[in-house]
């Protein structure tokens, strides 16, 4: 029999970040910030004395969640690590649900929540967020129990609204349906509205966290799932054996023992988040045509411009990469040098439209 490919990935495209050299990079929602040449002596003399490369890797990654639990003051017991959040929730959407059972993920979230479903057959129902992008809690609660959902995704703070859900709200929301909630914490490091205290005292609360953000460490892809003990050995069990190597490790091991330069990082990065948004609020009133600004409990900000496409376009000519998210425009927080050449691009690009 001819081999045809399934119907749930024939119209699938490759997810297509911006590629290419650019003088700033603004659109990744990356830390501007790299490590010091302290520590990646640190780190390199480990690679050079502990490292058989011919050996697999810790399985567990102990000494990570151990490094992990102790730098968010939870027990390592209920975290996995996994190869950046993306393993992680392909992890769970593939091996927690199966196609007799609907996932929920809002209208404007992270848009791989649904790929990933959809690569496994889970079929996802999309709900909707007020017009100001916010999430009306006693509607999803009602929504999601209406429609017999056994799982519900989202990112808080908001992956690209840049909006957060405050604590009490997501609790709310977490005991008020059956649903699994599955919860992307990776912005949250901005921010104070956390749960992570919380995640053992519930047993349909999953929580990711990642060291690509505030943590800086994009380019050795870390993340971790923390949930209460049942789920938390389930994950174990169903990942591969072998799924974080022994470099991220020792890099993730080594980078979150730094508690206090970790913190002042992230403070640092929403310093420069807060100059970034209060600049773009300043163009916007100088030049309506920036439209709506959006406030950022993130490192990145979201507008809503008069012409996206034409703005994005004239950054690109101009050496500066944002992200385009159709009528959205979504601005990562760099340097100051960076702000100032992205202020002059956008000026150029705003006196044209």
């Amino acid at each position: 029999m001819e081999y045809q490919i399934p119907e749930k990935i024939r119209d699938l495209v490759p997810y297509d970040p911006i590629s290419g050299s650019y003088r700033v990079r603004l659109d990744a929602n990356e830390s501007y910030l790299n490590l010091s040449q302290a520590q990646q002596k640190a780190i390199f003399h480990r690679l050079e004395t502990e490292v058989s490369y011919n050996r697999y890797p810790d399985p567990m990654a102990a000494k990570l969640c151990a490094a992990f639990g102790d730098y968010y003051g939870i027990s390592p017991d209920l975290v996995t690590a996994g190869n950046g959040s993306d393993e992680l929730i392909t992890l769970i959407l593939g091996t927690m649900f199966d196609p007799s059972m609907k996932v929920g993920t809002f209208a404007q979230d992270f848009s791989m929540y649904r790929v990933y479903a959809q690569c496994y057959g889970v079929p996802t129902v999309t709900l909707q967020k007020n017009e100001d992008l916010t999430i009306d809690v006693d509607r999803t609660i009602a929504e999601v129990n209406r429609l017999g959902l056994s799982g519900l995704v989202f990112s808080n703070p908001c992956n690209p609204t840049s909006l957060g859900l405050r604590r009490e709200e997501v609790l709310r929301l977490v005991q008020g349906v059956k649903a699994l909630v599955i919860l992307d914490e990776a912005y949250m490091d901005f921010w104070d509205q956390s749960v992570l205290d919380q995640v053992d005292q519930y047993d349909n609360l999953l929580i990711l966290k990642t060291c690509s953000k505030a943590i800086g460490l994009a380019g050795i892809r870390i993340g971790f799932a923390v949930t209460n003990p049942r789920l938390s050995k389930l994950l174990k069990a169903v990942k591969s054996p072998y799924n974080v190597n022994t470099v991220s490790q020792i890099y993730g091991e080594e980078l979150l023992k730094e508690k206090d330069y970790l913190r002042q990082a992230a403070r640092s990065i929403r310093c420069q988040t807060e100059k970034l948004e209060t600049m773009l609020r300043g163009l916007a009133a100088q030049y309506p045509a920036l439209g709506q600004i959006y406030p950022s409990a993130t490192n990145f900000v979201y507008l809503k411009p008069k012409d996206s496409k034409a703005i994005y376009q004239s950054l690109q000519q101009q050496g500066i990469a944002v992200r385009l998210m159709g009528d959205y425009l979504r601005i990562c927080a760099g340097t100051e040098e960076e702000h100032q050449l992205l202020q002059q691009a956008l000026i150029i690009a705003l006196s044209s439209l």
